[in-house]
């Protein structure tokens, strides 16, 4: 048995929350109820480290997720206070319960931490917003509730604390001095890239989203969460570029030892930066690329590039984009380390780098209030399912109405299909448990008994649900609540059927509100908020160009695309909770064709001078409208629920040889371009094995979490 539960929980995570919240959750309740004589005090001292400590997830180390229970225990000071007076009419219950629970879901959108507190948090109004309406013994409870956060939180630091994950700083770290490898191979010997990419796709693999627990992901409102995340996207873009290079002919390269020159700086400013994220190194600057970034461009200026073909222009175009990006790879860590530069282009990427963070969660909510926000749809959906419940329990005057809502909380999902996968699970094991516990009650055991049952089966209710399903969970929970409750008031056998019927109610009120608030979950709102990204990319792609070709003044294309990419991120995130059958779309090489056009082109309309590039204005708008175009087609076809059509082969034009200085600028353009269009070749998968090396990198995401 016990190597069974090793197995699936190799560093007892669950095991050690289960023990440490069922210890801490009857020290309270036994302290309350027997010690003091409190029967309002005993159950809010128990469901309060039931809330934070089992229904909540609370990312970071034991010491982080201490400090998170002290600092939101005034909230749920708030929470119980409204619900207690709320649960004056059941009118009045149910309306709170709609406000406080869209406001509580919706908050979430600041980060994980706000995330995985949120179901805990609903049931700290949940809970006294049914009668009786008491509101003298208000005092009694926010006592009970700050006793169970108190204990909960010494609990994290003292009782079988966890094993502390390894931080996102430090994963970010081993993913950016593998890369720092290859950069080093690909200076001094190519020979060993092919050795050394293997670990660093890995690594930057591990930061993809969908490879991380929500609680660990950078995805908070803050400056240094946002940094890191800009930080890990730009490590990716930067190993995809390694491998393009890597391919490109050099024997003929008009700037070869330049740039080698650059990209042996680049190396070693990318060790640099990951040797910080390690804690090995002190906090790297700037200087070094933005030097060597200098000297590359004072080499390609003084080699005329007239008459050259431009196949022998390419390897520069690459190597300073290298540059170019490792330069935004160290500014993004300099933030994360709470650097705040002097200047800040509110336009630019780093347009959050003078912000408070106060004001970014602001910023981050006003951005969701939207019905295209996933965030929004999920706590609209969650708030008017718990409001229907809570007034239809009200209305049929439901004993222990709030298992209803606790149903709803256990069983709603995020699309209607996923809502009825736990129904069975969740009806059966809650039959079985109810079954059980009626004839407990039936036998009128000591009441010791159920003193002595509590603990142990608390310990195998908080457990069962990781390691064996929501049905045992269920089952198990039930048990839990028929001790609770036979300590504390008279009960029969009755409490068990009343428990089979609330959640009967709660089950199919979450099913009717899944059908009827966006069914689709994240699936359907993933091809919207994709098609709409790619096409705001194609905004992107024809702006840059004519800015950089004929000086149009910059718009608002840069912006929007880079909102479009949160709304879809937030909308990939979801989908990614959700069962699907295998699709025919790359999502994530969807995503990165459209962040490829956004980084891309900030570092052009950076690095390059606005409309010099009049002569060769009509061959690049071309290219740049054939490129858009193919965005605008996939878009589309995302935004049908189609699969995108593979776009065509580029048409070949005739390109100017004797425009000076231009052609370099000229050839970036153009390495960008091209790069765009074989991202969109992704998003439907080749159709034949292409190189193992370019194989692998195009499947490490680079969205932002």
């Amino acid at each position: 048995m016990w190597a069974w539960v090793r197995k699936r929980d190799p560093q007892l995570v669950v095991v050690r929350r289960a023990v440490r919240v069922t210890l801490v959750a009857c020290l309270g309740f036994y302290f309350c109820r027997y010690v003091l004589g409190s029967a309002t005090m005993a159950p809010y001292a128990l469901f309060g480290v039931v809330a934070l400590g089992a229904l909540s997830q609370i990312p970071g180390s034991p010491r982080q997720r201490a400090r998170t229970l002290i600092a939101v225990l005034p909230v749920g000071w708030v929470l119980v206070s409204f619900g207690t007076l709320l649960s004056v009419t059941t009118w009045a219950a149910a309306a709170g319960m709609f406000v406080l629970g869209f406001a509580v879901s919706f908050a979430g959108v600041g980060g994980p931490r706000i995330v995985g507190l949120a179901a805990g948090m609903q049931l700290l109004y949940i809970l006294p917003c049914f009668p009786p309406y008491d509101p003298s013994s208000l005092p009694e409870r926010l006592a009970g509730l700050t006793l169970a956060v108190v204990l909960l939180a010494a609990a994290e630091l003292w009782l079988w604390p966890d094993p502390t994950p390894p931080s996102y700083r430090q994963r970010l770290g081993d993913a950016v001095s593998a890369l720092a490898g290859c950069l080093r191979a690909l200076a001094d010997d190519r020979s060993r890239l092919a050795a050394l990419l293997p670990e660093a796709t890995d690594a930057a693999d591990a930061l993809r989203p969908s490879r991380l627990p929500p609680t660990e992901r950078p995805a908070s409102a803050g400056r240094c969460d946002r940094a890191l995340s800009s930080a890990a996207g730009t490590a990716r873009l930067l190993l995809g570029r390694v491998v393009d290079l890597y391919f490109t002919d050099d024997r003929e390269a008009v700037t070869g030892p330049a740039a080698t020159k650059l990209l042996r700086a680049t190396a070693g400013c990318v060790e640099a930066t990951g040797a910080w994220l390690r804690a090995e190194g002190p906090l790297p600057d700037t200087d070094r690329v933005t030097a060597a970034i200098a000297d590359f461009r004072i080499a390609r200026m003084n080699t005329p590039p007239d008459g050259l073909p431009p196949e022998r222009l390419h390897l520069g175009a690459l190597a300073l984009s290298l540059g170019e990006w490792t330069k935004t790879l160290v500014v993004a860590v300099r933030l994360a380390a709470g650097e705040r530069p002097q200047r800040v282009d509110p336009a630019g990427q780093f347009w959050y780098a003078d912000r408070r963070d106060a004001f970014l969660f602001w910023h981050r909510l006003r951005e969701n209030l939207t019905p295209r926000s996933v965030a929004f749809q999920g706590a609209l959906r969650l708030a008017a399912a718990l409001a229907v419940a809570r007034l239809i329990a009200g209305v049929l005057d439901l004993s222990h109405g709030f298992w209803v809502l606790l149903t709803i909380l256990t069983v709603l999902r995020a699309s209607a299909a996923e809502t009825r996968s736990t129904l069975r699970p969740a009806i059966a094991g809650t039959v079985a448990g109810s079954v059980v516990a009626a004839l407990l009650l039936i036998l009128g055991l000591d009441p010791l008994v159920y003193v002595v049952a509590l603990p142990l089966v608390m310990i195998a209710g908080f457990a069962a649900g990781p390691l064996l399903g929501l049905g045992w969970s269920q089952g198990l929970f039930t048990l839990v609540i028929t001790l609770v409750f036979a300590q504390v008031t008279p009960v029969d056998w009755r409490l068990a059927e009343q428990r089979v019927a609330d959640v009967l109610v709660g089950a199919a009120i979450g099913v009717l509100i899944g059908l009827f608030a966006w069914p689709r979950g994240g699936g359907g709102e993933l091809h919207r908020a994709a098609g709409t990204f790619l096409a705001s990319s194609a905004a992107v792609v024809r702006e840059t160009v004519a800015v950089m070709a004929n000086g149009q003044s910059p718009g608002d294309a840069l912006p929007r695309a880079r909102f479009a990419g949160q709304l879809a991120e937030a909308s990939f995130a979801l989908y990614q909770s959700e069962r699907h059958p295998a699709a025919t779309i790359d999502w994530q090489a969807t995503l990165v064709a459209g962040h490829h056009a956004v980084r891309g082109a900030e570092a052009l309309v950076k690095s390059c001078p606005a409309g010099g590039l009049l002569p060769c204005v009509t061959q690049l708008t071309t290219l740049a409208g054939s490129v858009a175009g193919c965005y605008d087609r996939s878009a589309s076809a995302l935004q049908r629920h189609e699969t995108p059509p593979r776009p065509p082969s580029a048409t070949s034009q005739q390109w100017p040889d004797d425009l000076g200085q231009d052609l370099y600028i000229i050839a970036d353009l153009r390495v960008w371009l091209d790069g765009l269009r074989e991202d969109l070749i992704n998003v439907t998968g080749r159709p034949e094995p292409g190189d193992d090396l370019r194989d692998r990198v195009a499947r490490v995401a680079d969205g932002a979490t």
